[in-house]
């Protein structure tokens, strides 16, 4: 990999699929729900000494749909924080689409989040930053908005590589952060 990052990038994640386990079809509707894939908490300290911002940014329709309530989210992404925080790790901040519309701005491949992050952090360059999803949503948020992508294949491993919209592809987060570390 040849990524030469330093103090100044941006780390962009998604969050299920990337940092928990994701429910097939279905949503993490409460903090019980949420489990950390192995290495996760590990990759996060890694990640708090490499870059400058950790922003979350993620689709969450149920909310949208009303299947669970924005408490609910904000309960999940609170404790989120809190549990890789304890930990040595850090989020700066976490951006949530409940929009219903696939054409909103704000729900990912749309750039609208990486915007909002911009608007909240006016230090991020998206040329200096990198995007971490599963899907090839993620990795079109991630051009969309002129940054670096990289595809984990925890949920989605049967998508083709090389791709257009994928710089680089790992097996989960903890890969990615060792050959950052050691890179």
């Amino acid at each position: 990999m040849h990524l030469n990052i330093d103090f100044s990038w941006t780390l962009f994640l998604d969050r299920d699929g990337v940092l928990n386990k994701e429910k097939n079809n279905d949503y993490i509707y409460n903090w019980n729900e949420f489990v950390f894939y192995n290495g996760v908490i590990e990759a996060m300290q890694i990640f708090n000494t490499l870059f400058h911002k950790i922003v979350i940014v993620t689709n969450q329709r149920g909310v949208g749909k009303g299947w669970m309530t924005q408490e609910n989210l904000d309960d999940i992404h609170f404790n989120l924080k809190k549990e890789v925080e304890l930990n040595e790790g850090r989020i700066d901040a976490i951006f949530s689409c409940t929009d219903m519309n696939n054409d909103s701005i704000n729900r990912k491949p749309n750039p609208g989040m990486a915007f909002q992050a911009q608007a909240s952090f006016p230090t991020i360059d998206f040329s200096k930053s990198i995007m971490v999803g599963n899907k090839l949503s993620d990795m079109k948020f991630g051009k969309n908005a002129g940054m670096t992508t990289i595809f984990v294949a925890t949920t989605h491993p049967e998508t083709p590589f090389p791709h257009e919209d994928i710089d680089y592809r790992f097996a989960d987060l903890f890969d990615f952060a060792k050959a950052l570390k050691n890179s």
